[in-house]
């Protein structure tokens, strides 16, 4: 099986059976690892691959959460609000992707920022229509009928069934001549406008495709709480993302998987040290940046080498004297 297929058939099979053997706190931890391993892939498309820094992700990540739970108290199903707030955020994404084609490094994320500053700002004073400060509560689960995924456990299966879909879309993306032209702009602007990869529409399609997928974490997001306000939307969650992605491995396709699942669960794991536990939590980043600057996905790697190293034969043999 070829490497870059692993990470899929590893959440795959865990998400299978790990809801099993968890109790109701852990499953919750559980999805909303794999709500962010979706938000994380779409922020290490735009900036992982295509080299454009975003600090708005949170931004898009509040259209997908919005979209669903102001319709799901008309009635509209779920799935119309999720495909609304794709839609948005994939043409705010559009529209954002603009000043890409004029600015870059920290002047885009600048702008980035501002963009989050703003959409947080009309969260918060729009009242009649997100509900302000206040958020918007009972945020609906999706039901087909008879069938519903109110319970925690058919709901985690649900969002298990749309990372599977985020994920295995981005690795066929990043496996087209759309990754290699990503990548192609992280490396050399000009090299890659010289071989003929047009820089307007693939440094376009780059902030729209990840804020599609941030749209479709924040769909999935709104339900799993069951309640949203505008402080879920944040600069602060944008740069959580941004930790997600770094830490895990930027420009790796499995680094969004492994940062995701580091930055959600290792606060819970040290909880029990009380009042400690966020000095422990930043010194172990600090520790993890230093020793690994190409993120945890290098300790992926060595395993990897060392599994090959273990399986291939020896190739040495004695040679006569």
């Amino acid at each position: 099986m070829a490497r870059g297929r692993w990470p899929l058939v590893a959440v795959l099979a865990l998400g299978l059976l790990l809801p099993l053997v968890l109790d109701q706190y852990k499953l919750y931890v559980l999805s909303l690892t794999l709500v962010y391993v979706i938000l994380a892939i779409g922020l290490n498309l735009t900036l992982g691959y295509a080299g454009q820094i975003s600090l708005c992700h949170a931004a898009f990540m509040a259209f997908g959460s919005y979209a669903v739970a102001i319709l799901g108290q008309h009635g509209v199903p779920f799935e119309a609000g999720l495909a609304l707030g794709v839609v948005l955020a994939f043409g705010w994404g559009l529209v954002l992707g603009f000043p890409a084609l004029q600015v870059k490094h920290h002047y885009l994320a600048m702008v980035t920022l501002g963009f989050n500053i703003i959409v947080f700002l009309v969260l918060r004073n729009w009242e009649s229509l997100t509900g302000g400060s206040f958020g918007i509560s009972s945020v609906a689960r999706p039901a087909w009928g008879p069938f519903s995924f109110k319970s925690d456990r058919a709901f985690y299966y649900y969002i298990l069934a749309w990372a599977a879909i985020v994920v295995a879309s981005a690795y066929w993306i990043l496996h087209s001549r759309w990754g290699r032209a990503f990548r192609a702009i992280r490396e050399n602007e000009m090299r890659a406008e010289v071989v003929g990869v047009s820089l307007r529409n693939y440094k376009l399609m780059a902030f729209a495709i990840g804020a599609a997928y941030a749209g479709t974490g924040g769909a999935l997001f709104a339900p799993l709480l069951g309640y949203i306000d505008p402080g879920a939307f944040t600069l602060d969650r944008s740069i959580q993302f941004l930790m997600m992605v770094v830490l895990g491995g930027l420009g790796r396709f499995e680094g969004p998987l492994i940062g995701a699942l580091v930055v959600t669960v290792l606060p819970e794991v040290l909880r029990g040290s009380e009042g400690l536990y966020l000095i422990i939590y930043a010194l172990s980043v600090i520790l993890m940046m230093l020793f690994m600057p190409k993120g945890l996905v290098g300790l992926w790697d060595l395993v990897w080498r060392f599994s090959k190293s273990a399986t291939s034969p020896s190739t040495s043999s004695a040679s006569p004297r």
